[in-house]
């Protein structure tokens, strides 16, 4: 009678088991915008230029990687997330791009306080793969004196053809995309620069 238990018991436990197994996800991978490293702050610099964080709108502001799938259809990934916040990516990827295009400026993070400061604000719409193997960027960037005077505004809509299939390259071309932002936000800061 208790083998006869024992042998119910285990048939019982088998599907539990098999059913734990398989409700186990599998494991996220990670990515980061590639973007490089700060360039060295100038001795004498131009001006200060002082990145935001960028607004993002909800469906952005997460942690899967957002691919369009039609002209209505946002899905976020499960398995391929970002290592960290992508809005504090964008911020640091941006500032990195832009004391390399920059060199006679100081670009931070923190407020500026000198008469030469200038301050990007970024406003991204769209940041995502789409189902045609483009990477977008699209949104607003605006720069301001210390007064808070816009000095330049303008419209962004950078796309990247994804060299292959798959999550890393439309990382890669995500950030190849944001590549494109930053050259012409560099260009602005220059004119702007060069008016004063």
């Amino acid at each position: 009678m208790r083998h006869l238990f024992g042998k119910l018991g285990v048939m019982l436990l088998i599907p539990l088991l098999l059913s734990a197994c398989a409700s186990q996800s599998t494991p996220s991978t990670r990515y980061v915008l590639p973007g490089g490293q700060l360039a060295s702050p100038p001795t004498s610099p131009e001006g200060t230029l002082q990145v935001t964080s960028p607004r993002l709108p909800h469906y952005l502001d997460v942690e899967g990687i957002v691919m369009q799938t039609d002209d209505i259809t946002l899905r976020e990934a499960n398995t391929h997330q970002w290592a960290e916040a992508i809005g504090r990516q964008l911020e640091r990827g941006m500032r990195a791009r832009l004391s390399k295009a920059l060199p006679t400026w100081r670009v931070v993070r923190d407020a500026a306080s000198d008469d030469q400061s200038i301050t990007l604000r970024l406003e991204v719409d769209q940041f995502q793969g789409r189902q045609d193997g483009r990477a977008i960027a699209s949104g607003q960037w605006q720069l301001l004196n210390q007064q808070g005077n816009v000095l330049a505004m303008e419209t962004f809509d950078a796309d990247t053809p994804l060299e292959e299939d798959g999550y890393p390259a439309l990382v890669r071309a995500l950030g190849k995309s944001w590549d494109k932002v930053s050259k012409q936000i560099a260009q602005a800061v220059q004119d702007v620069g060069s008016n004063d």
